[in-house]
């Protein structure tokens, strides 16, 4: 890292902290080339599911539930992307926040901006979460438009036997997007403590997408069934109480107290190491 670069990164930084942090994560072309992956997963999905014709076949839920209307395209489409895609991209993006600034060098110019370690990490989490949640939709609109085309806007199918014309539909799923996107935040959190922890972004983010395969591995292990409220896995399909009719508030608010008290603990883990480290690069 030249001074020149970390000069331009400082005056970009004084330009307006968030702007400057967004700025940084989607300039960078591994960041658009694993969001152009993302985005193709639907279309691929969608395309095979279209030219096999299949009705009937196993997979995700939803999966049949496709051919009525295009929308079950963004449901399924999530169910997967949960899986790996999504959880792995924030770990990435996370993971980079800190250690990759120390990297390359430009921490210790960023912070004689003057800024402050506290202003500096909540704004970059506030850059992770805008990401997170820009991320999901995007995916979710290519889904959708891709559903759209390939299946039609018929009346969707509820949880509860019922139908929901195709405006009532775009709304609730609109309401499962942001409910994934809030479910990543905690994501966010836990990769950037242990952006905190290392000047290795790799390794950051590395371990933060190891923490979320053996959060889904114990979730998925019956004899562990005591752990399972604890695991932020757990909760990553309660948005289905979205798609009821009524809606289930009380299961989606439920849903919603894991990733935000993981949040609350790995945010204040961030700012207890960021604060408190000596920033040497």
């Amino acid at each position: 890292m030249s001074v020149a670069e970390a000069t331009g990164r400082v005056h970009a930084l004084r330009g307006g902290m968030l702007g400057s942090e967004l700025k940084l994560i989607l300039t960078r072309r591994r960041n658009l080339v694993g969001l152009a992956i993302m985005c193709l997963v639907p279309i691929v999905m969608g395309v095979v599911l279209w030219a096999t014709g299949s009705r009937d076949g196993g997979g995700p839920p939803f999966l049949s539930s496709i051919f009525g209307n295009g929308l079950f395209l963004i449901l399924t489409n999530l169910l997967v992307q949960m899986t790996m895609f999504l959880p792995m991209a924030m770990s990435i993006l996370a993971g980079d926040a800190i250690a990759g600034e120390a990297n390359v060098g430009t921490l210790r110019y960023l912070l004689t901006v003057p800024v402050s370690r506290r202003r500096l990490l909540f704004t970059k989490f506030g850059a992770l979460v805008t990401a997170a949640f820009s991320g999901v939709f995007l995916v979710c609109l290519v889904a959708g438009t891709t559903g759209v085309i390939l299946f039609g806007t018929g009346d969707m199918l509820n949880l509860s036997g019922g139908t929901l014309p195709f405006a009532e539909a775009l709304g609730r799923i609109a309401l499962v997007a942001v409910y994934v996107s809030i479910s990543l935040t905690a994501v966010c959190a836990i990769g950037l403590f242990a952006s905190t922890l290392t000047e290795q972004p790799i390794g950051a983010a590395i371990a933060t997408f190891i923490w979320v395969l053996l959060d889904q591995i114990f979730g998925g292990l019956s004899a562990m069934d005591w752990l399972h409220p604890f695991l932020l896995s757990h909760y990553w399909s309660d948005w289905a109480g979205l798609l009821r009719d009524p809606v289930d508030w009380g299961g989606v608010g439920g849903g919603l107290i894991a990733p935000l008290v993981y949040v609350a603990v790995f945010l204040s883990a961030a700012w207890a190491r960021f604060t408190t480290a000596d920033i040497t690069s």
